[in-house]
């Protein structure tokens, strides 16, 4: 059970990067939750929310991998099906998020959907790298990018 707990904290510390919200609580709600040891994995499903410090995401199923080092060691959180993010001044939507704390990407695939007061973006795939603050949206195979924005 200690080492649940363990991994639980590890692995929602990735929601965001930062000295600042190293303090912050990080608060999980979800229908179940299992540890598999054998394949190094930990999944919360069933109505996922997690929400920490101006985020919280939702999705149906969170999937943690973690390597040799334990929980402390994360390789990727996944989040899959109706996956929403949302923060103080936007909110994206898609099928999949994933998230690599090696490479600080985040990447939300499947139908993505931005939205802020600026406006409005949709695509098949954005790719937010948080290590050089760039953010990417993709059309992909035969897709299309699309956007309505607000002028002042």
């Amino acid at each position: 059970m200690r080492r649940a707990l363990g991994l639980l904290l590890a692995a929602l510390t990735l929601l965001l990067p930062g000295a600042t919200l190293a303090a912050s609580p990080v608060k999980v709600t979800a229908d179940s939750f299992e540890v598999h040891e054998a394949d190094s994995q930990a999944v919360f499903a069933g109505n996922v929310v997690v929400t920490r410090a101006g985020l919280t995401v939702w999705a149906d199923k969170v999937v943690v991998d973690y390597g040799a080092g334990g929980p402390e060691n994360v390789r990727s959180f996944v989040a899959t099906g109706h996956v929403r993010l949302k923060t103080e001044d936007q909110q994206a939507t898609g099928e999949r998020a994933v998230f690599d704390p090696g490479t600080q990407i985040l990447r939300l695939v499947g139908n993505v959907t931005v939205v802020n007061a600026s406006g409005t973006v949709n695509g098949p795939e954005l790719t937010i790298n948080l290590v050089d603050n760039t953010t990417v949206f993709s059309g992909g195979k035969g897709g299309r990018v699309t956007g309505v924005f607000t002028t002042q």
